[in-house]
């Protein structure tokens, strides 16, 4: 499998929207590793007239202050623990290389043009619009009105490509998802004559970007540069690694760029003669009060500010839980709290907490062998393996909330198990121990699949369960319906003491 995020523009630092993404294909590549050959590509997009403004703005030259931007978005990932296989720069040698020859190709075959232009051109999209895309004459995106330019370009045959790009996706609707986004497309496609793409911006006007291999007066336009990322950065992973893992490509974006991803990068790829993308995956903006999340708003939350606040694997968590895939999402600091408290601290932590103190209580962290077993722990036991038949496959199903719903449904069973069982009140009585060695045989199980279920979506939770455990080695088990409940803890095995896994987030009352 192939993950990659968007590459993120570099005109500004990263923000919630970018960590989200990122977190996303995360725990995709977190949950394909499990099963079979995965790579995850992120990086950063750095030419373009957004850039060159800013560095402009910022008093440097648009080289130090992409070198800058990219640095930041790479740490932040990198102290968000994010485990990307390659970071790729839209700057680097190899991407250059890629998109010139690609280039070259495609105007080999007639497929590029020379003509004059005029259109609505919005710098911060950069891309032109038509008037009936604007909204009040503005952006729909920026909410700014374009500039008006004319000049002479190198034009992309798109048009050539319209019913051949249309047919695909009529024939394979898994194309891009959710089906909302795939009908966007296709309206797009059958509405309108799809017109041919300007793929080049004359040095006169702009110098930072990869210099067209057929003409030296100008440069490409940033989206036919940096959606050749993808490409590039399985090229530069060595002789192979394109023709294994670009057939099984899915690409993770925002519901801001489905036209260049949906309709502007498959005719690009139909021209060069690459296979199209496996899949489009689209999703919904992070918003605050009514509006979106965005650099050019404002209004950005910084995920290393959250992170310090409240911890990786509880931002982790709320972002997968609070946004149905596809959907907006609104964040705010008091639901984010709530799912800690509510969710992390009192349901998963409890449940490791107590059932770690019961086991150095009562049997000094020794466990006790399983002996006969009651309804209750069958019950306990089909309650996890509904759970680990549910959430990889909502998981892939890109239902994150609804794989994380699946695991804490499982997870509040346990708490119940705990409860109608009661050992600790059944310990009281010395003629009990054997039966309350046995309810925590049965809860470290839980804890157990518990961890193998969050590997994906909360990887050092899930390390730090295994290890309390003592079964550090299961890492990276797939956990299957059948958890063979009851051969991972023979009776002697030690587990170590209670630890607080997620704080209580105290608030004002």
């Amino acid at each position: 499998m192939y993950f990659t995020t968007a590459l993120p523009y570099v005109n500004a630092e990263p923000h919630i929207g970018h960590l989200y993404e990122m977190v996303v294909c995360d725990t995709l590549a977190r949950h394909w590793r499990l099963r079979e050959p995965t790579r995850f590509l992120t990086g950063t997009d750095e030419h373009g007239d957004k850039v060159a403004r800013a560095a402009a703005e910022n008093g440097v030259t648009p080289r130090a202050f992409v070198d800058r931007i990219a640095g930041i978005f790479r740490d932040t990932w990198d102290t968000c623990g994010i485990s990307y296989d390659h970071f790729v720069r839209t700057t680097d040698a190899e991407h250059v290389r890629v998109v010139q020859e690609i280039l070259a190709r495609v105007h080999a075959k007639g497929d590029i043009y020379f003509d004059s232009y005029g259109g609505l051109y919005c710098t911060g999209c950069e891309r032109f619009y038509t008037e009936k895309e604007l909204v009040d004459g503005n952006c729909p995106e920026h909410l700014r009105p374009p500039e008006r330019i004319e000049e002479q370009n190198y034009f992309f045959r798109m048009s050539k490509y319209q019913e051949a790009l249309l047919r695909h996706l009529e024939r394979h609707p898994e194309t891009i998802t959710p089906e909302g986004y795939r009908n966007e497309v296709l309206a797009l496609l059958r509405s309108e004559a799809l017109g041919d793409l300007c793929i080049s911006r004359p040095k006169s006007r702009l110098e930072w970007g990869i210099e067209l291999p057929f003409d030296r007066n100008f440069v490409t336009y940033v989206w036919f540069d940096a959606l050749l990322g993808y490409v590039s950065g399985l090229e530069a992973a060595g002789e192979g690694t394109f023709e294994r893992f670009w057939p099984q490509v899915h690409h993770i974006i925002g519901k801001d760029i489905v036209k260049p991803h949906g309709v502007f990068f498959p005719t690009m790829l139909m021209a060069a003669d690459l296979p199209l993308y496996r899949g489009l995956h689209v999703h919904g903006y992070w918003t605050r009060g009514e509006s979106k999340m965005s650099k050019s708003l404002g209004n950005v939350i910084r995920p290393l500010d959250v992170r310090e606040r409240y911890g990786m694997e509880a931002f982790r968590y709320f972002l997968l839980r609070e946004m149905a895939y596809g959907q907006d999402a609104m964040f705010s600091e008091d639901a984010l709290v709530t799912r800690i408290n509510a969710d992390l601290a009192n349901n998963l932590g409890n449940l490791v907490s107590r059932t770690l103190s019961m086991q150095q209580r009562y049997f000094g962290g020794a466990v006790q062998p399983l002996g006969e077993r009651s309804s209750d722990d069958r019950e306990l036991e089909a309650a996890f393996a509904t759970a680990a038949r549910e959430a990889p496959l909502l998981i892939e199903q890109f239902a994150f909330h609804r794989a994380l719903e699946a695991i804490w449904r499982a997870i509040d069973h346990a708490n119940k198990y705990v409860v109608v069982t009661a050992p600790f009140t059944l310990a009281k009585d010395p003629a009990q121990k054997p039966r309350v060695g046995a309810i925590l045989h049965h809860l470290l199980e839980s804890l157990r699949a518990t961890a193998l279920l969050v590997q994906a979506a909360l990887p050092d939770t899930s390390r730090r369960i295994l290890a309390l455990l003592g079964r550090d080695g299961d890492a990276g088990e797939v956990p299957g319906e059948d958890l063979h409940w009851g051969e991972h803890f023979p009776a002697g095995h030690t587990v170590g003491k209670s630890e607080i896994l997620f704080p209580r987030i105290e608030t004002a009352a």
